[in-house]
């Protein structure tokens, strides 16, 4: 049974008491079940502080928590707390859930039936398309579709589910969206009955560190995991060992050995993941979860939760003790690297970047590219056919391995 709504003057000290050096979620928890309440906990701190031998503790002030409680007003958002009704059910079973998450949009779709769809930033047409497919046709199955609002296979399953519904994830907060080009995307999905979360300080700018601290969430929120594509030092692979260790269910779209995108995906389904290559192929395992959860039942574990070990991370991808004080660096901002294309590139780079190991139409390629047919066929003319690419039945094109 769900516990009743924070009052303001709680939420303030939640907000202040999650807000404040070397306070995460784990030990959020210890806190308020050890000393009983938000309140008790903050005027516990600095006696802490002092007994594990620091001189000072940094705790959030009332006025710092008012004005950023003012600034997510002012966007349209609040914040939401663990117990509460608004709160996704699903996340409430991950030991780090956020105690606090700040949501703009719909209430209504994060109690709704949802699936994680992820993948590469840098997809191939083929990967891209077959990513629209999916969230569509899940978003008509009746299940809201969540991602990270990356670019590539991201951006791609949002687009796709926004008539029927879908949920971004941030890394930063809700004044700092990364990446910035993906705004017009964020505010689509607000608009058209989707919501967007994050458990950053409003005006958080990303830093490399925070995607990890997103995907927990992206996977948490989400009854299955569905990877369309990934290199296997991808940061949907680090979404898939969440998803393994939260109990939840992988899914792994295969792809051409001949893709380096494809690797991770296929080491996944070699490793036990269920192979997808249909909606239907998530909805037959999920249905019978989400039926047990619909009746009041815990969150049930996944099928492959003995098999976390082989994707377990080695370290911790996040310091639990991490405060919201220091300054991000710029090199720190960017989730990998920076893609290797340009974003002012030539019309045969942007062509280049989309080519994979499967067929792909020139048309698909031309809408993916947001170019006229015609400078796609003169593109392709340009990569040079015979050395770059095979020609397929049905009017398609992939890359060759070199």
């Amino acid at each position: 049974m769900s516990r009743p709504s924070l009052t303001d003057e709680q939420r303030l000290d939640w907000l202040r008491l999650i807000r404040s050096e070397r306070v995460g979620p784990r030990t959020f928890r210890a806190l308020i079940n050890q000393f009983g309440g938000a309140q008790a906990a903050l005027e516990a701190l600095p006696g802490l502080a002092r007994r594990a031998g620091r001189l000072t503790l940094k705790v959030a002030s009332r006025a710092e928590a008012e004005r950023e409680l003012a600034a997510l007003h002012r966007l349209g958002g609040r914040f939401v707390a663990q117990g509460e009704p608004d709160y996704p059910r699903a996340l409430l079973a991950v030991d780090t859930a956020p105690p606090l998450i700040a949501v703009r949009g719909s209430a209504e779709i994060l109690s709704r039936p949802t699936v994680a769809v992820v993948g590469s930033r840098n997809a191939s047409a083929a990967g891209g398309a077959f990513a629209e497919r999916l969230a569509s046709e899940l978003g008509r199955a009746g299940y809201a579709v969540v991602s990270g609002l990356a670019r590539g296979i991201d951006t791609r399953a949002h687009r796709a589910a926004l008539p029927t519904g879908t949920v971004a994830v941030l890394a930063g907060g809700h004044e700092r969206i990364y990446p910035a080009e993906n705004v017009p995307l964020l505010d689509r999905i607000i608009a058209e009955g989707g919501a967007a979360l994050s458990e950053m300080p409003v005006a958080w700018e990303p830093r490399g560190r925070d995607f990890p601290r997103r995907n927990r969430i992206v996977s948490g929120l989400s009854y299955g995991v569905i990877v369309v594509e990934a290199a296997r030092r991808s940061g949907s692979l680090i979404t898939a060992r969440f998803a393994l260790e939260q109990g939840r269910e992988v899914f792994a779209v295969p792809g051409s050995p001949l893709d380096p995108r494809a690797e991770g995906t296929n080491d996944l389904i070699r490793s036990g993941a269920t192979l997808c290559s249909a909606a239907e192929h998530v909805t037959s395992v999920l249905e019978p979860l989400i039926g047990r959860v619909a009746s009041d039942e815990p969150v049930p574990p996944g099928l492959y939760r003995e098999r976390r070990s082989a994707y377990a991370a080695e370290e911790e991808l996040w310091d639990e003790l991490d405060g919201f004080d220091a300054p991000p660096s710029s090199a720190t901002l960017f989730e990998e690297e920076p893609a290797t294309v340009p974003r002012n590139e030539s019309d045969r780079d942007r062509v280049l970047a989309l080519l994979g190991g499967a067929p792909v139409s020139p048309d698909e390629l031309a809408r993916q590219a947001d170019l006229p047919i015609r400078s796609v066929q003169l593109a392709l003319v340009e990569l040079d056919m015979q050395n770059l690419v095979d020609r397929h039945p049905g009017n398609g094109v992939s890359r060759r391995a070199r």
